[in-house]
């Protein structure tokens, strides 16, 4: 019993300590993406600054408040379902950058955690990081480079594929053997639960084509169909306020 404790508390830390891993690698090349383009646009702004890290606050608030509400989807077993906490996390990045739209991703699922706990020993919690992350990251890199309507559209396409293609491969090679390591349970079992609503599921691979696949590219669509309506009313108000800002620092800056 003793040994067996101790190996699934070692267990768990090891999937901790992988998380936090994980979340450094992806906040590292945000930080290095953004300070690539901002020196190619030649844009002089510090890439966190105050009003930027309240707004991260603000933003992966909201996120964690959506990550709550949670669907369940009819052709994916019950332990995947819809949210749409990426949408303050996309909104956020288009605003404030790569770096933003990670530092929300993570702040909503420690906030979540803090408010709801975890069900899944924090798989489904790393899986809700790294894959909105994977969908975060390309979107709000590629609109960097030219912050048009067009290139939005462009931009949340290119991250919406990402998104499936990295989160479906992702929960193949990942996440679903790390679940059942984790619960002790076989994948056998796992695949079953697919395999009870959709007949063409009898594998790993079936079970990440017909349920994870289609999960993340519906995400993906509503999730930037939305943003894409707010983010045209709310961007005016964010410019307006960032203006502000740097007016007021300049003054302080020119005094020293």
């Amino acid at each position: 019993m003793n040994n067996g404790l101790w190996s699934t508390l070692v267990e768990n830390a090891m999937f901790a300590l992988e998380s936090v891993v994980i979340a450094v690698i992806l906040t590292a090349v945000a930080y290095a993406a953004e300070k690539f383009l901002k020196k190619k646009n030649g844009d002089e702004e510090r890439i966190l600054t105050t009003r930027k890290i309240a707004m991260i606050g603000v933003f992966a608030a909201i996120a964690a408040v959506l990550m709550l509400f949670e669907f369940p989807l009819p052709f994916a077993p019950s332990f995947y379902e819809l949210d749409f906490s990426e949408i303050p996390a996309l909104v956020g990045a288009f605003a404030f950058g790569p770096v933003a739209g990670v530092m929300i991703e993570f702040c909503k699922v420690v906030l979540k955690l803090f408010m709801k706990g975890t069900s899944t020993a924090f798989v489904g919690d790393l899986a809700n990081f790294v894959v909105g992350c994977s969908f975060i990251l390309p979107s709000s890199i590629i609109y960097m480079f030219k912050k048009t309507k067009k290139n939005a559209v462009l931009s949340c396409t290119a991250g919406t594929l990402c998104m499936t293609v990295f989160g479906t491969m992702f929960n193949a090679v990942y996440l679903l053997p790390a679940f059942a390591k984790l619960y002790g349970m076989p994948l056998d079992t796992i695949v079953g639960m697919g395999t009870a609503i959709n007949s063409s599921i009898t594998s790993v691979t079936t079970l990440v084509v017909f349920a994870v696949a289609p999960m993340n590219l519906l995400k993906g669509g509503s999730v930037s169909l939305i943003t894409m309506l707010i983010y045209k009313k709310l961007s005016p108000v964010l410019k307006t306020a960032s203006v502000k800002t740097k007016a007021a620092a300049k003054p302080q800056a020119e005094g020293k």
